[in-house]
C-alpha cells in the first residue's frame, strides 16, 4: 500500500455445479495463492460458493444450508491471509432469496451485498429463483453468534489506509441504466468489484471490456470484475472468465477468454484520490446512508508488476501515436488560424534556428496559412545567426524555409549584440548569462520590430519543457504574439517532427527534418567547438525524457518526490542509474518552483493535452511559492541512498 498502491486479484476457481464443499476448496486454494502473491483485494465469481447455473436447485433448502456451511469454512480457512475477499453464494433472508456477495477480511464476515438489477430476458432467469437486493442494510444472522449488515449501501474500509474504500455490486448491476456504482462512488468508493456470471456470445468481450473501462472511467476508481469460467453447466450457454482489471478507462489486466486463469493488478487508490480531488464536477454526496465497516490490512510496499510508461506524453501504439500527432498538429493549426483570423492578420513571423523546436512552429505556421488560404510567402521566417551558430543548423534552417515556400529573411546578431554588451560594459570573452541572454533577447527585439513593420504576428516556438524548467530567457525567446508549442512536451515534438517527415511527399524536407531530428538540442549561445555544438541543453539541465516524466507525474497526479522516484526507477530501469534519476529530479522541482514567474505571463497558446502549464489554465501557481517540502523529501531521498 506504499504509495497508494494496492493489488487486486480477480480469480475465477474451477467449480463443480451444486457442490459448495468442492467450490468451498477452490475457493481457499486461489485465495491462499492469490495472497501469496500479494494480492489484498480478491474478488471471486457470482454465486461461485454453488455455481451459478443451478437453474431450480437454488430453490433447495439442503444446497442453501451448505452454502452458507462452506461460507463459514472459507472465512475460517482464509482467517491468517491479510486480504479483503468478495465471494458469491445464494443467501435466504427471511422467506426469500437473494443472489449476494460475502465480503471476509481475517476469518471475519464484514457483510453481506445482495444484488440489485436481476436479469430476467433471453438467457437469463434470475427473477425466478432471487429476490431484488435491499438498498438500506439490515441485520442478517448467518448462524449463531454471528450478525452482519446486509444490503447495496455499503462501504469497506480500510482502517489503516483511509483512501481504500471498496463497494461491491453484482454482474448485471454495471449493465443496468443506473448502476449500484454510481451511489457508491459518490459515496466515496474509491475500488469497486464486481463479482460476474456473464456467458459468452460472439463479440460479448468487447462490449464487455467497454462497459467496464468506461464504469472505471466515469466513477474515477478502480474496478474488478471476476468472471465465472470453468465448471459452470454448458446446458445452453458456455462461462468463459473473461476477467477484467481497470482503472480510470484504463484496463490494467485481462485474462484470456475460455480459461480460468487469474488475473492480478495494482491500482494506484492515492491517484484516483487526486484525480477525484482535482476534478470539481467529481460531486462527492457523503456516507449518511450507507454503512460503513473497517477492516484491517498490513501496510506494505506492493510489488508493482504494472507497465509504467517512459514517454506518458507519447502513445506507444505507432497507429495510436500517428492518429495523435495528426490530431496536435491540427490543434495547433487551428488555434493559429484562429488567432489570425480575429486579428485580421495576414503576415506571420517567426524565427528559424534549425533546431526541433522552431521546425514545430514554421510546420504548424504553414499549415494554418494553408487553411486560410494565405499564400506561404506571407509567413517570415528569420535566421539570426550569432556567436553559437553553427554551419549544421543554419543550413538546415535556411532549407526547412526554402522547402516549406516561407518568406526567407536572414539577420545577423553578432554586430547588434557585441555593441549592445560594450554599452553596457560587459566583455565579449566573459561567456555568463549575460553573453547568452543578450543574444535571445536581441532575437526577439528583430522578431517584434519586423512584426510591427509587416503587420505581422511573432510566432512563438518554446515548448512546454522548456517553461516547466525555465529554460527560456525572460522577455527573450519567452515572449511571442502566439504559441503554438506552449503546451507541446519537448518529447512529443520530437515525435511531431518525425511523423510530417514520414508522412511528407517533398524528398527534400524530409532529409531536412531528419537531420533536424538527429541535431542535439541547444541554444547555440556559445561559440562552437571545432564547428561542433558546444552547448547542450540535456548536459545542464537533464534529458528531456526524465523531465516530461517528471512534468506529467507531479502535474497530472500531485504525486509526491518518492512516488516520482519509485515510478521513474521502473519506468527507466537499464537506462538510468537511480542517482542519476533522482539528481535530474532534484533539479526538476528546484526549478519548477522558482521559474514560476516566467510561466506567469506566458503569451496565448493552444492546449493539446492534458497537462499544460498556462497561467489561466491548468497551473495556477503563485510565483512565489517555497519548495521547503518537496526539497526537504528530495534531501531525504538523497541522504538514504547515499547511506
Amino acid at each position: 500500500m506504499k504509495h497508494g498502491f494496492i493489488r487486486a486479484a480477480a480469480l475465477s476457481p474451477k467449480v463443480k455445479v451444486a457442490d459448495p464443499a468442492f467450490n468451498a476448496r477452490s475457493i481457499i486454494e486461489q485465495a491462499k495463492e492469490a495472497a501469496a502473491r500479494g494480492a489484498s483485494i480478491l474478488v471471486f465469481p457470482e454465486l461461485c460458493i454453488t455455481g451459478y447455473t443451478c437453474g431450480d436447485l437454488f430453490l433447495q433448502g439442503l444446497l442453501l444450508e451448505e452454502a452458507k456451511k462452506q461460507l463459514a469454512v472459507i472465512a475460517e480457512e482464509t482467517a491468517g491471509l491479510d486480504a479483503v475477499i468478495f465471494a458469491g453464494l445464494p443467501l435466504q433472508y427471511l422467506d426469500k432469496l437473494y443472489n449476494a456477495a460475502a465480503v471476509l477480511n481475517r476469518g471475519n464476515i464484514l457483510g453481506i451485498v445482495p444484488k440489485t438489477s436481476l436479469p430476467n430476458y433471453a438467457e437469463f432467469y434470475e427473477a425466478r429463483h432471487f429476490e431484488k437486493g435491499m438498498r438500506q442494510t439490515v441485520p442478517v444472522t448467518l448462524w449463531e453468534g454471528v450478525t452482519v449488515p446486509m444490503g447495496t449501501k455499503q462501504l469497506f474500509v480500510c482502517e489503516n489506509f483511509k483512501e481504500l474504500r471498496i463497494a461491491a455490486e453484482i454482474c448485471e448491476d454495471v449493465w443496468a441504466p443506473d448502476p449500484p456504482g454510481v451511489a457508491h462512488a459518490l459515496a466515496g468508493a474509491s475500488v469497486i468489484v464486481n463479482l460476474s456470471a456473464s456467458d459468452e456470445v460472439t463479440g460479448k468481450d468487447a462490449y464487455r471490456r467497454q462497459l467496464v473501462a468506461g464504469q472505471s472511467a466515469r466513477l474515477v476508481c478502480g474496478y474488478v470484475y471476476a468472471n465465472a469460467s470453468d465448471g459452470e453447466s454448458t446446458q445452453d450457454v458456455v462461462y468463459a472468465g473473461h476477467s477484467l482489471i481497470a482503472e480510470n478507462g484504463t484496463i490494467l489486466k485481462e485474462s484470456r477468454r475460455f480459461g480460468s486463469e487469474p488475473v492480478y493488478a495494482e491500482i494506484d487508490v492515492r491517484k484516483l484520490t487526486a484525480e477525484r480531488r482535482r476534478m470539481t464536477t467529481f460531486e462527492q454526496a457523503g456516507t449518511q446512508d450507507y454503512t460503513v465497516t473497517h477492516f484491517p490490512l498490513e501496510i506494505r510496499e506492493t510489488k508493482l508488476e504494472r507497465y509504467i510508461d517512459p514517454s506518458p506524453f507519447v502513445p506507444g501504439d505507432q497507429a495510436e501515436r500517428e492518429k495523435r500527432c495528426e490530431e496536435i498538429l491540427a490543434i495547433q493549426a487551428m488555434g493559429l488560424k484562429k488567432r489570425l483570423e480575429h486579428t485580421g492578420c495576414r503576415q506571420a513571423v517567426l524565427g528559424i534556428s534549425g533546431g526541433l523546436d522552431s521546425t514545430l512552429a514554421l510546420l504548424v505556421t504553414v499549415r494554418a496559412f494553408d487553411l486560410l488560404g494565405l499564400p506561404r510567402k506571407q509567413v517570415l521566417a528569420v535566421t539570426m545567426p550569432g556567436f553559437g551558430t553553427t554551419d549544421r543548423t543554419y543550413e538546415n534552417a535556411v532549407s526547412l524555409i526554402q522547402c516549406l515556400g516561407a518568406e526567407f529573411q536572414e539577420i545577423s546578431i553578432r554586430d547588434a549584440v557585441s555593441v549592445h554588451l560594450k554599452d553596457i560594459g560587459h566583455s565579449t570573452g566573459i561567456h555568463d548569462i549575460t553573453y547568452e541572454n543578450s543574444q535571445a533577447r536581441e532575437r526577439t527585439q528583430i522578431l517584434m520590430d519586423a512584426a510591427n513593420k509587416y503587420n505581422g504576428m511573432v510566432i512563438g516556438t518554446g515548448d512546454m519543457s522548456e517553461l516547466a524548467l525555465g529554460w527560456a530567457t525572460y522577455n527573450g525567446d519567452h515572449m511571442s504574439m502566439y504559441g503554438v508549442n506552449a503546451s507541446v512536451p519537448k518529447t512529443l515534438v520530437r515525435h511531431l517532427v518525425k511523423y510530417y517527415a514520414d508522412t511528407c511527399e517533398d524528398v527534400a524536407l524530409r532529409e531536412v527534418l531528419l537531420d533536424v531530428l538527429d541535431t542535439p538540442v541547444s541554444p547555440e549561445l556559445l561559440p562552437p567547438e571545432d564547428g561542433r555544438i558546444s552547448q547542450k541543453t540535456e548536459d545542464l539541465v537533464g534529458p528531456y525524457e526524465l523531465h516530461d516524466f517528471f512534468l506529467y507525474q507531479v502535474l497530472r497526479f500531485g504525486h509526491e518526490p518518492q512516488k516520482v522516484m519509485r515510478l521513474a526507477k521502473l519506468a527507466f530501469a537499464g537506462k538510468y542509474e537511480d542517482g542519476t534519476i533522482l539528481k535530474w529530479l532534484g533539479t526538476f522541482y528546484r526549478r519548477f518552483f522558482s521559474q514560476q514567474f516566467k510561466r506567469s505571463c506566458l503569451p496565448d497558446g493552444p492546449k493539446v493535452g492534458s497537462v499544460a502549464v498556462s497561467p489561466r489554465g491548468d497551473l495556477r501557481m503563485p510565483s512565489d511559492a517555497s519548495a521547503r517540502l518537496w526539497l526537504d523529501e528530495i534531501s531525504r531521498m538523497e541522504k538514504e541512498l547515499n547511506a
